[in-house]
């Protein structure tokens, strides 16, 4: 891993061939069969957060190939799916017929998304693994509140940025830093797969990282008023595969030398 200053442009289509390349593999890994037998999908937390969603049209945000956004399908919600990538979008689509599941998958870059979708809408959503793609916070945030009618809800539950900042390596020991990277960290190295560690990747990844306040700013800038932030260092589900069960039946990772926060969530208001 390095730090490399490339053009954004040269990190998006190295990250598009990744995402293109594992696709396939995340069919086969992420329990797609378990979801098609109708399985409930979404962590508990996460529904209650952003509530009811049937008969409002949700916008979901870099949605890989589709589970999440037809789980809120499943739940009523008119949906619209974004990713970069075009095997995502296509097993999207796929998916969503096999689910017999109404769902409009767009193939798009998330800056450019103004140039490929129009309207408003009620809620939008985006999930885990998603903003170290991200070079522009200040730019998603405002591509968020442009989409968003008023009085409807942005929501985000992501990697809590403190998790990132360990290394692979050794466990629990800082490697990296917690504070926005300008120049991309290249992962070059052939590597297990996050779903799938039988899998080795072939193509690169590019990831910045992002603080909290950088997050929670880039949203309240763009003139969004936050209703709540939280942290997590459990979940009612694995939204990470390392993650095992505790006592309580939450799961978290393992081996924790402390209680550390690994995931977080944002629920933010357009306002009327």
């Amino acid at each position: 891993m390095n730090a490399k200053r490339i053009s954004y442009e040269q990190a998006r289509d190295g990250n598009r061939a990744l995402w293109d390349e594992i696709t396939p593999v995340h069919l086969r890994s992420y329990g797609v069969e378990r979801f098609l037998a109708g399985e409930p999908w979404l962590p508990r937390e996460i529904i209650d957060q952003v509530g009811a969603v049937s008969g409002r049209a949700l916008l979901h945000l870099q949605c890989h190939f589709g589970l999440d956004t037809l789980a809120w399908a499943r739940l009523g919600a008119e949906v619209t799916g974004v990713d970069f990538s075009p095997a995502a979008i296509e097993a999207a689509q796929e998916l969503s017929k096999e689910a017999g599941l109404p769902a409009r998958f767009i193939c798009s870059d998330i800056y450019d998304l103004p140039q490929h979708l129009q309207g408003e809408f009620d809620v939008i959503f985006t999930s885990i693994g998603v903003l170290c793609w991200l070079k522009d916070l200040k730019r998603w945030a405002e591509i968020i509140a442009h989409f968003l009618k008023p009085g409807g809800i942005f929501y985000i539950m992501d990697g809590h940025p403190l998790r990132y900042t360990f290394g692979d390596t050794e466990p629990w020991k800082f490697a990296l830093s917690f504070f926005h990277n300008e120049a991309p960290y290249v992962w070059d190295e052939k590597g297990p797969d996050y779903m799938d560690p039988t899998y080795l990747t072939q193509s690169p990844s590019y990831e910045w990282q992002w603080a909290v306040s950088d997050i929670i700013n880039a949203v309240a800038d763009a003139g969004l008023r936050i209703e709540h932030f939280d942290e997590y260092e459990a979940m009612s589900a694995p939204v990470y595969p390392e993650m095992t069960p505790r006592e309580d039946g939450l799961f978290t990772i393992p081996d924790m030398p402390v209680p550390l926060p690994i995931v977080f969530s944002l629920r933010a208001r357009k306002q009327s």
